[in-house]
């Protein structure tokens, strides 16, 4: 486990960072997200990549279940136009919140139960013209399953093995000297986690359109997080299944039929 997965003001300002430099202008060349626009983001944390939104001028809502996230971001937040509330996105009506402009999801689509239904739920918050946007890693990416947040030093450090039989998997964190609870929690993200086919289909399933999608051989969040230059995936971006294994980040822009 890194330091930025326990230190929270750290990743607090990684995502601002990150949403500031490569996000928002991923979403300008589509969308023109200006100064009143309003802004959903769906599993925002303590709304690190609200902020440069709300530097803008726009309308920021988040939204997570985590009581203590929202209590921090609020304190970070505080001045700022946003609104952050403690919920599933289940128990909020849509004609609850206003229509959004953008709908913004940033390594929160891979942790969802039932991303079909999920997507079909969302579109109901977006207007008419808006945008949603998402950011995720495949499953089949060298850390798909999210195991750099595993205690054990190798484990977090070791690729690839996330896409093991679960017994297999189970059995190599448990040796690892993961608890149980660890043990539990990266199995979760194994059940959850998403291709970037299956992915295009929900979208094309609920009728959805794409106006903007990258695969990334070199997550953008990665300058930020190991001083990495960010780099598009060429070729193998081509190859269904293929490109999921080199895919660090895959980027969309998606809009209602």
């Amino acid at each position: 486990m890194q330091k930025r997965h326990w230190d929270r003001d750290a990743y607090f300002h990684e995502q601002a960072a990150t949403t500031a430099k490569y996000v928002i202008p991923y979403i300008q060349e589509v969308k023109d997200i200006h100064c009143g626009a309003a802004v959903l983001e769906v599993g925002c944390g303590e709304g690190g990549n609200l902020l440069p939104f709300c530097k803008m001028g726009c309308r920021c809502v988040g939204v997570d279940v985590s009581e203590s996230k929202i209590n921090l971001g609020k304190k970070k937040l505080e001045g700022e136009n946003a609104v952050l509330i403690c919920s599933d996105i289940y128990d909020i009506q849509p004609d609850a919140l206003p229509a959004f402009d953008l709908i913004f999801l940033r390594d929160v689509i891979e942790h969802i139960p039932n991303q079909e239904r999920f997507i079909g739920f969302i579109k109901h918050f977006l207007k008419k013209d808006g945008v949603m946007f998402f950011a995720f890693p495949p499953w089949r990416m060298p850390f798909g399953g999210h195991q750099q947040v595993a205690r054990s030093r190798l484990l977090s450090c070791l690729p690839f093995y996330h896409i093991l039989p679960n017994p297999l998997y189970r059995c190599i964190l448990k040796m690892g000297g993961e608890s149980a609870g660890g043990i539990a929690a990266l199995l979760g993200i194994k059940q959850t986690g998403i291709s970037i086919g299956r992915f295009n289909s929900i979208l094309r399933m609920h009728g959805f359109i794409t106006l903007k999608k990258t695969d990334w051989l070199i997550n953008p969040n990665y300058e930020v997080k190991f001083g990495l230059t960010p780099k598009k995936l060429r070729l193998l971006s081509r190859i269904p299944c293929v490109r999921d294994f080199f895919t660090t980040c895959y980027y969309c822009v998606v809009t209602k039929v």
